[in-house]
């Protein structure tokens, strides 16, 4: 089985520390140019962003995985091969993929012919382990704000008390201030819990000017 994985360096750093079947070959691409010129990948990973002009009718006989965490397969309007993972940068290493798919009994065929574990979840913003530690990283904020503890410190608490590989501010850094701002306002539109913390905000903004 041929796997085509359109990543970035770091995205494929992390493919690769995950244990794959020996009759699985990951063909690690750069570009959809490069992939569109061989026919016999049957399965495909996007781990960036889908480009605009993307032409959804080449891949009708493929089975599609988009990294798209705050947007849903219906708010996109995919057809039923495609479905949604989570590539945000740490998450690969996980040894479960949370996945939102439109056709499970498919694609629990595909992971486990890969050799990957599936753990299928609703097709909601944020999926579950995303919304987790987009809640802890927002907490922290709040935290840092009302001059409970350092950066420092809290990250040091969580990985000593919890054994996370990071800590909170450890991971806003790697996942991106922005990701984890556009997956708080999403959900705060439904659920007040996820209210951003002010500092997160002006944090957001000052890296956005």
């Amino acid at each position: 089985m041929r796997v085509a994985v359109i990543s970035n360096a770091e995205q494929k750093e992390e493919m690769l520390t995950k244990q794959t079947n020996k009759d699985v070959e990951l063909i690690f691409i750069k570009d959809i140019a490069e992939m569109e010129m061989d026919e016999s990948f049957e399965i495909v990973f996007f781990l960036g962003e889908i480009p605009k002009d993307f032409n959804r009718k080449l891949y009708f006989e493929k089975h599609i995985f988009i990294n798209s965490v705050i947007e849903t397969l219906e708010q996109k309007k995919f057809p039923k091969n495609y479905s949604r993972i989570n590539a945000w940068p740490g998450f690969l290493k996980r040894p479960v993929w949370e996945v939102a798919s439109q056709d499970k009994i498919i694609t629990n065929q595909i992971f486990d012919a890969i050799g990957w574990k599936v753990l299928f979840v609703k097709d909601e913003p944020g999926f579950v382990a995303a919304r987790v530690f987009g809640m802890i990283i927002n907490e922290a904020f709040f935290a840092l704000e009302e001059g409970v503890s350092t950066e420092e410190e809290m990250d040091l608490a969580m990985k000593l008390g919890t054994n996370y590989p990071f800590g909170p501010f450890e991971w806003a850094r790697k996942i991106g201030i922005g990701n984890i701002f556009h997956l708080l306002n999403t959900l705060s539109k439904k659920d007040k819990r996820f209210a951003i913390a002010p500092l997160l905000s002006r944090k957001f903004l000052e890296l956005s000017a």
